[in-house]
């Protein structure tokens, strides 16, 4: 008896419910198929990540600033607002360290410094209302002189750099320029808090919203020992500084290392002048 697929004639069906071999070389070329398509499933992924850079890339705005980071808008735009404030604030700041210094450390005594920048603090603790007395050379023109190297470099970038230029360095160029302008204004609203009359009405009322130093703010510095509140161009930043005792801190790192008593020259130079 012959084997049922060698009975079979050539070309003919092998009857209903029977599955017909599969043609020579069909074996071979359906794993291939399948190892292909489970190959291309695999490389969908590897598409997919070399696609996203091109992605990200069309996503980017025209200008080419990126949707993140320091050269996002919405940062440039918060940076631009907040830059001149935050040099309003460094002025402050100076401000109170250089009159912390000068009031705190130092002697009358001492050459060229002692008599042209220890003294006039001295007085003033002596005779708070003299510097009403000071014209507008005399108020201003030491911190004049010490921003004019400032503004003439700003003002040289303004002419010759680029308008992309400009643009980038916009927020610094801001900081900058708050902080040398109020700067250049700590004496003369220094002696605005010590002018109880004639005042112009706007600086009154930049006083009352605490835009500049208000007169009674200051005032709790000259209460004896005169050892608070030294910031004297907004005044915005002495009951933090006072709230953590920073001046106090300092004093005391001073003082261990130095050995030096702080304020000692104001106190004797406030007997001798009684």
């Amino acid at each position: 008896m012959l084997p049922r697929a060698a009975a079979l004639a050539p070309g003919s069906s092998p009857g209903p419910g029977r599955r017909s071999p599969p043609p020579a070389g069909l074996e071979e070329e359906e794993p291939r198929g399948r190892a292909m398509a489970s190959g291309g499933a695999e490389s969908v992924p590897r598409r997919a990540e070399a696609a996203r850079p091109q992605a990200e890339a069309a996503e980017e705005p025209e200008g080419g600033s990126r949707r993140w980071g320091a050269q996002h808008a919405g940062a440039r735009e918060l940076a631009e607002l907040y830059s001149p404030v935050a040099g309003v604030i460094t002025a402050d700041f100076l401000s109170g360290l250089f009159h912390w210094g000068a009031d705190t450390w130092g002697s009358v005594e001492l050459p060229i410094v002692g008599k042209a920048f220890i003294r006039p603090f001295r007085e003033h603790h002596i005779d708070p209302t003299a510097i009403t007395r000071h014209d507008f050379i005399e108020t201003n023109g030491d911190n004049c002189f010490m921003t004019l190297v400032p503004l003439a470099n700003m003002a040289y970038k303004f002419v010759s750099f680029s308008p992309e230029a400009l643009y980038e360095t916009c927020p610094w160029e801001c900081y900058v320029f708050a902080l040398i302008i109020f700067i250049t204004m700590t004496n003369q609203i220094h002696k605005w808090s010590h002018t109880y009359f004639g005042l112009p009405r706007w600086v009154i009322f930049l006083q009352d919203w605490h835009v500049i130093l208000p007169r009674k703010h200051h005032r709790i510095h000259h209460v004896s020992p005169h050892e608070t509140y030294f910031c004297i161009t907004t005044g915005w930043l002495n009951y933090p500084l006072e709230k953590i005792r920073f001046w106090r801190c300092l004093e005391n790192v001073i003082q261990a290392v130095t050995g030096e008593k702080p304020r000692a020259d104001d106190m004797k130079w406030a007997q001798k002048i009684k």
